[in-house]
């Protein structure tokens, strides 16, 4: 049985999981630093002093995952229907750039780019739904 090479978009998807584990263990140990051990494994019930690192990496965080479902889908349907490569690769590339240039961009507070950075990643989205409605 000869198995078919991943598409590009399925290539990262892969890299996109990476990236998310990435953002979680940054932020966990950003909270632990803050909070200690004993309470980064806690139910994290109560108020703790957080920084301001830490609160943009759980913010990030929370602003990648907001996206991620969308960007899931649309690779697994490009997959499922066939269409692959062009736009909806393009696409996929720039979406996770985008989200990788952001990590850093949110941590060190830097507004101006960090919207636009975020614009670049929904463009990406935008030209994997193109290419899925073509």
């Amino acid at each position: 049985m000869e198995v078919a090479a991943a598409s590009t978009e399925i290539m990262v998807l892969g890299w996109s999981v990476i990236l998310l584990l990435v953002h979680i263990v940054v932020q966990s140990l950003s909270l632990m630093k803050d909070g200690g051990p004993g309470y980064a494994m806690s139910n994290r019930d109560g108020e703790v002093g957080i920084s301001l690192v830490t609160d943009r990496l759980t913010r990030g965080l929370r602003n990648f995952v907001e996206t991620y479902g969308a960007f899931v889908a649309l690779v697994l349907a490009l997959a499922v229907t066939g269409k692959t490569g062009g736009l909806g690769a393009t696409g996929a590339l720039i979406w996770f750039l985008a989200r990788l240039v952001y990590v850093p961009v949110f941590a060190f507070g830097i507004p101006g780019v960090r919207t636009l950075v975020w614009i670049i990643s929904i463009i990406g989205l935008v030209l994997m739904l193109i290419r899925l409605m073509a």
